[in-house]
């Protein structure tokens, strides 16, 4: 299963974690996986293009492992961000066995 931890301070996100598998598909056919990595990456790339923030990133493609943490503030960074955990939580309520989004609120 992919797992999907947000973490967010005053309903501003600071971290996104995603981990695992889904094991819907064979790999390299596995569509919850293409699609939550098609998001995650689309929406970072997006990050770099667009706004002049660079948040702490460590990817592990070949793991299943991606983070990004994000150190200051920037609107259009958050709004990114949020559509990032939109698009997971519609592929979450489609193939709920193989994709948990969570959230929580840190200090």
């Amino acid at each position: 299963m992919v797992h999907v931890e947000v973490k967010l301070k005053d309903d501003v996100v600071k971290s996104i974690e995603m981990s695992g598998h889904a094991d819907y598909g064979e790999h390299g056919q596995d569509i919850v996986c293409a699609g939550a990595s098609s998001v995650v990456f689309g929406n970072t790339n997006a990050i770099f293009q667009l706004t002049d923030v660079e948040p702490v990133l460590d990817i592990n493609n070949d793991g299943g492992y991606f983070f990004l943490e994000v150190k200051e503030y920037d609107q259009s960074v958050d709004l990114i961000l949020k559509t990032m955990i939109i698009s997971l939580e519609t592929i979450e309520q489609s193939y709920k066995d193989y994709i948990k989004v969570t959230k929580s609120e840190v200090d």
